[in-house]
């Protein structure tokens, strides 16, 4: 008797612990927002997989489509799982040094169309203009793929080809064309011919913008210039910290942007920046987005410069990177941003002051043409 009362209470004990062990589990799993099911779910739809399927499946390719699935589900086209060779673009890209084509795109209405094309790329030599549209990537429709991804599958390792179908003039055709190694400063400036105003083109805000429009500043105040104009049309955006170094250098003492995460959790960034040297016009478009539009806002908030062009993309959330286990890597939006008054313009963009529309029917650039006249009609601070 006092043997099966030892065994009983051993079993019980086993029983109480494996409960007490299970509801310590679920608790934690609780507190991360899961619940036992889902993690039962997960798991045995993968052991099923893993144990029945056909094929035998690769694991490592299963958990990559599990979590491509689980930023799919978020709905938020910025927000965009990459496995190694997406990855390895994208770092490429913030660093100023890519293997691609050399041309610049704009994205509006699902339709991908080339702004313009670099001298001297394969781009250039294949023939490719401006005005362009792009209906697939080796195969793949453009208006199936994210803008980024679009751009992510143009890049790719020197030497390599690319085929691209081109819609032009109502007539597609297909140019098969070998990707270089495109050295492209984020930051170009030069003086308006006939005027002391300077001008500066910033394309993107990649590792080394904020030097090189350091760079260019100094250049073009060396030059005599009294008043800039900073083109900021089809600049996709960047890094942040960038865009913050630039701004330092044009908006005067205060707040750039303002960053508020989920939980209200806000990061301010400002500038010390004692008063602007130079009157200022920012040129923009629809295709001007995310850190271009938050110097953009930044300027127009604190009065230090006039917008003029048409109302920019409308991107108004903040991106993380995080590098994963495989060389792939996750991009995901952790918060808003909001200009110096406190707008948000995500999904309404920034509006220009002086609303100048463009038409292909234009011989010159009608946006520069209004900002010089803009400059010249207000030649002090």
């Amino acid at each position: 008797m006092n043997r099966k009362k030892l065994i009983i209470v051993v079993v019980l004990s086993a029983l109480l612990g494996s409960m007490l062990t299970l509801f310590a589990a679920g608790a934690g799993l609780r507190s991360m927002g899961l619940y036992a099911d889902d993690v039962l779910r997960f798991f045995g739809v993968m052991k099923f997989i893993q144990a029945r399927y056909v094929n035998a499946p690769n694991t490592t390719a299963l958990i990559d489509g599990a979590i491509d699935g689980m930023v799919a589900s978020l709905d938020d086209p910025h927000s965009v799982y990459m496995p190694p060779s997406m990855f390895k673009e994208l770092r490429q890209h913030t660093e100023g040094s890519f293997g691609g084509i050399g041309v610049t795109m704009g994205f509006k209405d699902n339709v991908v169309r080339i702004i313009s094309v670099l001298e001297g790329t394969p781009g250039e030599t294949a023939g490719l203009r401006a005005g362009d549209e792009i209906l697939a990537v080796d195969g793949t429709p453009t208006n199936a793929l994210q803008n980024e991804e679009v751009a992510l599958r143009i890049r790719g390792e020197a030497g390599t080809q690319v085929v691209l179908r081109i819609l032009r003039d109502g007539t597609e055709q297909d140019y098969t064309i070998t990707r270089d190694v495109i050295q492209v400063p984020s930051v170009r400036g030069m003086m308006v011919e006939g005027t002391t105003m300077g001008y500066i083109r910033i394309g993107s805000f990649a590792e080394h913008t904020g030097d090189e429009f350091t760079s260019e500043m100094n250049r073009l105040a060396g030059s005599g210039m009294t008043s800039l104009i900073i083109d900021l049309r089809a600049n996709p955006g960047g890094l942040i910290t960038s865009c913050v170094a630039v701004a330092e250098q044009v908006v005067p003492a205060g707040t750039i942007v303002s960053v508020i995460d989920r939980d209200g959790g806000e990061e301010v960034y400002r500038s010390s920046l004692a008063a602007r040297k130079y009157p200022i016009v920012v040129l923009i478009d629809e295709n001007s987005a995310s850190a271009s539009e938050i110097l953009a806002g930044a300027l127009q908030d604190t009065g230090a410069g006039t917008i003029i062009g048409t109302t920019s993309y409308g991107k108004g959330s903040v991106q993380a990177v995080l590098p994963l286990f495989h060389e792939d890597g996750l991009k995901l939006t952790i918060a808003k941003y909001v200009t110096p008054n406190g707008r948000s313009i995500d999904g309404t963009g920034i509006t220009p002051d002086i609303v100048i529309e463009r038409s292909p029917s234009d011989t010159k650039d009608v946006q520069f043409e209004a900002a010089k006249q803009y400059l010249t009609e207000h030649p002090s601070l």
